[in-house]
Order: C-alpha cells, then sequence, then structure tokens
C-alpha cells in the first residue's frame, strides 16, 4: 500500500462485550467509575484527539444501555452490529465505516471501551508514529515483569522476557488490510495485531502507559477510580 495516499483517521470502539470476568452487574463497559460509565470515560478521551475525523462505537444488536450510560454525547456515530467475539464486532465495525464513506486505505484505531485512562497525547504518539508506515501498529510496553507459565496450578517454567511486550490498544492499521487480515484469521483473534501478524506483518511498536490497562479484574475498577479521580479527568 502506497504510503504517501492523503488518508483519514477513524476511531472504532467494540463495545459489545459482557466483560465476565470483571465481577460487576452488567456490562463492565457501563459501570460507574469516577462519576460515569466506563465508556463515557473513554469516548470523552478520544474526543479531544482534533485528527479522528469520526468515532464509530459497536454496540450488540440488543444494546439497550449506551445511550443512558453516555448522555448527551452525540459525538459518534453508533452501530448495533456486533458479534459474538472481538473479530466479528471490529468486522462489522470496519463495514459500517465503509458504509460511512471511509475508504479501503484510511486508517482505523481500534480501541477498547474497557481502557477507559486513555490520554489523547498517546493516541497522538501512536498517529505521529504510524502515519507513514507501510504496515501500522499499537499501544504496547515491555513486559517488567518475570513470566511464568503455568502447569496445574503450578509453575511449569520461567518464560525469558526478553523482547516481550504487553500489547495495549490502539491498534492502528489501514481499513482495507485490517479488514482482509480479520476475515483470514477467523473468529479466535484476541487482537487486531494478531491478524496483521498472520498475513506476514510486522506491525509497529508504540510504547503506551502503564495507565492505559484494561479493566478486567475487579480490583481495576478500584484502581481506574483512584487514577480518574487524581487527574481529574
Amino acid at each position: 500500500m502506497p504510503i504517501d495516499i492523503p488518508s483519514d483517521c477513524y476511531a472504532l470502539i467494540p463495545c459489545a462485550g459482557v466483560g465476565s470476568r470483571a465481577g460487576v452487574d452488567g456490562p463492565k463497559q457501563y459501570h460507574p467509575v469516577a462519576g460515569r460509565a466506563v465508556v463515557a470515560h473513554t469516548l470523552a478521551a478520544l474526543g479531544q484527539v482534533t485528527r479522528l475525523r469520526a468515532m464509530l462505537v459497536v454496540l450488540s444488536a440488543d444494546d439497550t444501555q449506551f445511550e443512558s450510560a453516555v448522555p448527551g454525547f452525540d459525538a459518534a456515530w453508533v452501530a448495533r452490529a456486533g458479534g459474538s467475539t472481538r473479530a466479528r464486532t471490529v468486522l462489522a465495525g470496519l463495514h459500517e465505516l465503509r458504509r460511512r464513506g471511509a475508504c479501503e486505505h484510511d486508517w482505523v484505531l481500534v480501541h477498547d471501551a474497557a481502557r477507559c485512562l486513555i490520554r489523547p497525547e498517546w493516541v497522538d504518539r501512536l498517529i505521529d508514529a504510524c502515519s507513514g508506515d507501510p504496515v501500522g501498529g499499537l499501544l504496547a510496553l515491555p513486559v517488567a515483569d518475570t513470566l511464568k507459565q503455568s502447569h496445574e496450578g503450578r509453575v511449569g517454567s520461567t518464560v525469558d522476557r526478553t523482547g516481550k511486550w504487553a500489547a495495549q490498544t490502539p491498534q492502528m492499521f489501514r481499513l482495507g488490510l485490517l479488514d482482509a487480515a480479520l476475515a483470514a484469521a477467523g473468529a479466535a483473534v484476541t487482537d487486531e495485531s494478531s491478524a496483521i501478524e498472520a498475513l506476514g506483518h510486522a506491525p509497529r511498536l508504540v510504547r503506551g502507559d502503564f495507565c492505559n490497562f484494561k479493566l478486567t479484574w475487579p480490583e481495576d475498577f478500584a484502581l481506574a477510580q483512584r487514577l480518574l479521580h487524581r487527574s481529574d479527568v
């Protein structure tokens, strides 16, 4: 893909999951943290990224909570087209972006609804690093902890952490390439970079931030609450 074609940037926020590990009532993206729903914090931050032409939130077909969880928010497009997996939800979002005028060479930044501490400057860092890249890339952090491979509840082995990074989002790829990659990879992939890698490409790693964690476990919500209050988000 030529890298000098003028391209727009779109954010795609898959928001159709149930968050079964989170230990909260209902989908975790609607759980209140620091005075508003998790996804409301996410969208407010992304809305400050001026280089995004539009944001698209992809909900499940039977979602009845989004409008009440994000009252008065009209800065994002909404599509109730989510699938049973993340990959299917993102694919549906890509098709919706295409329907709304996005082109094959436009950039799509896929961001988890549950990474509600995202900062506009981190997104700008990713765009700066990837806008001229032939593949695209993702925010990520070098792994600092010693890694253990489990076996029946015990340590099976110690994994060499050298060169290992923990993937975050946004993950930024051209619409046409990401669509083809997800369609080829199937529903089992857990992030967009994995699908791109399966086609033989090497996405760029762009350093993220420790605070850009995905709310997954019950204790994550208390930590996010403290950090959001501290930053006055």
